[in-house]
């Protein structure tokens, strides 16, 4: 199946480079060097994907996720950052993108991102369609699947897209251990073990959200030497 795919990136050969590959799976590519337009374009909601450099002229690619997810557009976010700049990966991960990729990278392993990311496009458009609740509850934790929103004890709670869809994932399974492979492949679309160090970040950072004691949580516990499981309060 055809998809769209947005590429922000103002380094011309490498915006032309990706656009290129990306059109070699067979998916429609338009690129842009700019981050304003590329807002523009990504506030369109015509893109399955969205490829978005962090250094850019008119609005950084930072900025550009912030300004999506705080206006609940959940286009998947793959963003490109420069090696020596981990603070850029962390933030963007934590303001609501998806996946990154430090440069230089290869194209194979851009191509297979992508590709995972747009398996997981399909799969929630899949669940979508199947029967689920307006409404899961998991202890004082509130999931409404309509409008995609937390609520703990009654107050809102701000998740990131991967941080929902992993809370969702739990609390759709109460009680069932999951590796970090599994969850991998359930909320990212691969099994790339060598990327399992972004479960944990993503794990933590949810349960700096959700639990009154992170340390020592309530509700996504560690099963030692296997992996997570959401506590089963039934």
């Amino acid at each position: 199946m055809e998809r769209r795919i947005l590429v922000v990136e103002d380094q011309k050969d490498i915006a032309e480079l990706i656009a290129m590959h990306l059109s070699d799976l067979g998916h429609r590519v338009e690129a842009v060097g700019d981050g304003l337009k590329g807002l523009e374009l990504a506030r369109s909601g015509d893109f399955d994907v969205i490829v978005l450099d962090v250094m850019l002229p008119g609005m950084d690619g930072l900025e550009i996720v912030k300004t999506l997810r705080a206006e609940r557009r959940a286009t998947p976010v793959l963003m490109l950052t420069a090696r020596s700049t981990e603070i850029d990966r962390v933030l963007g991960l934590e303001l609501g993108a998806d996946d990154y990729l430090t440069k230089p990278f290869s194209i194979p392993e851009l191509q297979a991102r992508v590709k995972a990311m747009l398996r997981r496009v399909e799969m929630s458009g899949r669940q979508a369609e199947a029967e689920m609740p307006d409404r899961l509850r998991i202890g004082d934790i509130l999931i409404d699947t309509v409008s995609h929103s937390i609520t703990l004890r009654g107050e809102p709670v701000q998740l990131t897209t991967k941080e929902y869809d992993l809370l969702l994932h739990f609390a759709r399974n109460p009680g069932r251990v999951f590796t970090r492979v599994q969850l991998l492949d359930a909320i990212w679309g691969t099994t790339y073990e060598g990327y399992e160090h972004n479960v944990n970040t993503h794990i933590n950072r949810l349960r700096g959200k959700i639990e009154d004691d992170p340390a020592n949580p309530r509700y996504v516990l560690t099963v030692r030497g296997v992996g997570y499981r959401m506590v089963d309060e039934s």
